[in-house]
């Protein structure tokens, strides 16, 4: 389709932006507008998820709502005037959307909207479902309910806003709105219709095939980004090379990872510079394929053991008084790791008596069995991670559960020991969300917090929905603290296990944060 000089002609860029905060994403595809309109860019189809958001075309009003704007915002549902036709429609985690920024060129808008609900009739037709289209009404039907929306809008012939498919959305998500004018109007998805959930990265898959061959794009290139490059604030120092090479030859010799390496941490400079390391044990490939981690994912090896009392070792000769030992997930072993985190605590007490241990932990698939394991040899500190809010554990740890997480916090902290866990944010997450979620930790014991802001390890995992500022994560700091957290780090750069032995010495509530981010920044 694009035929302009300054583009290469046929060429269609696909970019995934993970799941993206409606406004946000529809400020990106009016800058994208701008730049196809000026030839700056080829053709992009861009494919995303929404935090929950009503959207309202130039024909929907506040009829439209069957609730009050004011009461969908405190569910954590957002609303949105657009510059589209149609009236109210609802995005949400479990939907796939596509905004197509094409420039038509001698196509007219009626032709091009053809293509795009033909394009989505293949992928749900390769699901073996019947579409329909009604006639004088936007949208595809399956059963004689709705599956997918379309509204798109066009400035100086290139379009922007696009088609919605339920692909595992849950069609009651749809009850807070009158949909697209339709009172009676039913609403379904894949999943609902196929009785089995559905993977959302295969339709897009689908999807991409269907619009190339229905404009016959002869080369389609794939960009996983969030079209963002890192704000000031996480501008770091770098760090000293020497340094870093000496930390990694002691930990090549001692045979041992750390999770600063394999999880590409920011703060891998200053650490090593600072002489401190958080271990990671249980070998450095993970069993589980959560989309936000750097770490290896694959067939773990047996554990080693003989790694227990290197550690042990490598803490002694570093001379520690605090200690962080984590591990990727073993759901491949029967207790999870779990004995191998107390042999090596019990070989730290035995060569470092007076160093204090922190455990970060996976949720060990919520055995009791084997978090008492843990719990028994008696770290200090009990950290384990819940990293998003609920809504987002299907995109983001689809393999986790939120409530597990919470379950294992709340064992430790019946247990007697300080509770601790952490939050990413960044990932599409409402305010209201992580207001709720760290409710929640309060109410099952946690009582030390990190909040820190997402950043995408490669182009391959979920890209980065928006860049948290600095005094976004003060407020959330103070949040906590007025909310009971004993101690708080809260900053861009935090990290879970980042100068722990500083947050765990402070005096409870200090108000403040523990370290001054300011002059970690070139």
């Amino acid at each position: 389709m694009a035929e302009d000089p300054n583009t290469d002609p046929g060429t269609l860029e696909v970019q995934d932006w993970g799941n993206v905060e409606y406004e946000e994403a529809l400020a990106r595809q009016r800058a994208m507008a701008e730049e196809r309109i000026g030839d700056k860019i080829p053709d992009r189809l861009i494919l995303t998820e929404h935090p929950p958001v009503v959207t309202l075309g130039r024909s929907g009003s506040e009829a439209d709502l069957r609730q009050p704007e004011e009461e969908l915002q405190q569910q954590g549902i957002g609303v949105s005037h657009v510059e589209r036709g149609g009236q109210a429609t609802f995005h949400g985690p479990g939907q796939v959307v596509a905004y197509p920024i094409v420039k038509l060129h001698e196509q007219d808008l009626h032709v091009f909207l053809k293509g795009l609900l033909g394009a989505m009739e293949e992928v749900l037709a390769s699901y073996g479902l019947r579409p329909e289209r009604r006639k004088g009404q936007p949208g595809l039907w399956v059963n004689e309910a709705k599956i997918a929306s379309i509204g798109v809008a066009v400035r100086k012939w290139v379009t922007f806003h696009g088609i919605a498919v339920n692909v595992n959305l849950d069609p009651q998500s749809f009850d807070c709105i009158v949909p697209c004018g339709h009172p009676g109007e039913r609403i379904t998805s894949i999943k609902q219709e196929l009785q089995q959930d559905i993977d959302p990265e295969e339709v897009k898959d689908r999807f991409v095939r269907a619009f190339r061959d229905r404009f016959d794009y002869k080369e389609v290139n794939f960009s996983k980004t969030s079209g963002s490059r890192h704000p000031p604030w996480l501008r770091l120092k770098a760090p000293k090379p020497e340094v870093v090479g000496s930390m990694e030859e002691k930990l090549h010799g001692w045979n041992l990872g750390t999770v600063c390496q394999s999880a590409h941490c920011p703060n891998l400079g200053e650490c090593f510079s600072r002489g401190t390391a958080t271990f990671m044990i249980l070998g450095t490939v993970c069993s589980r394929r959560c989309r936000f981690c750097a770490v290896d994912k694959g067939k773990p090896n047996p554990p080693d053991p003989g790694e227990p009392e290197r550690v042990a070792l490598a803490v002694k000769s570093m001379g520690l008084a605090y200690v962080v030992v984590t591990s990727v997930t073993r759901d491949d072993l029967p207790d999870g790791g779990s004995a191998h985190f107390a042999e090596t605590i019990r070989s730290i007490r035995e060569h470092c008596s007076e160093a204090k241990v922190e455990v970060l932990v996976p949720d060990f698939q919520g055995s009791e069995a084997a978090l008492g394991t843990v719990c028994d040899a008696g770290p200090d500190v009990f950290n384990h991670n819940v990293e998003t809010v609920p809504r987002l554990y299907e995109t983001v740890r689809p393999q986790a559960d939120y409530k597990m997480s919470l379950d294992v916090l709340a064992y430790a902290a019946a247990r007697g020991l300080p509770a601790k866990s952490g939050l990413m944010l960044g990932l599409g997450e409402t305010s209201r969300e992580i207001w709720e979620t760290l409710n929640d930790l309060r109410r099952i014991g946690c009582t030390y917090l990190t909040l820190g802001q997402y950043l995408a390890p490669s182009a391959e995992h979920v890209p980065v929905a928006r860049y948290v500022p600095p005094e976004e994560f003060d407020k959330w700091g103070d949040t906590a603290r007025a909310m009971g957290f004993q101690e708080v780090a809260s900053g861009p750069l935090v990290r879970s296990s980042y100068r722990a032995d500083e947050l765990f010495e402070q005096e409870p509530s200090t108000g403040k944060n523990f370290f001054d981010e300011k002059e970690r920044r070139s």
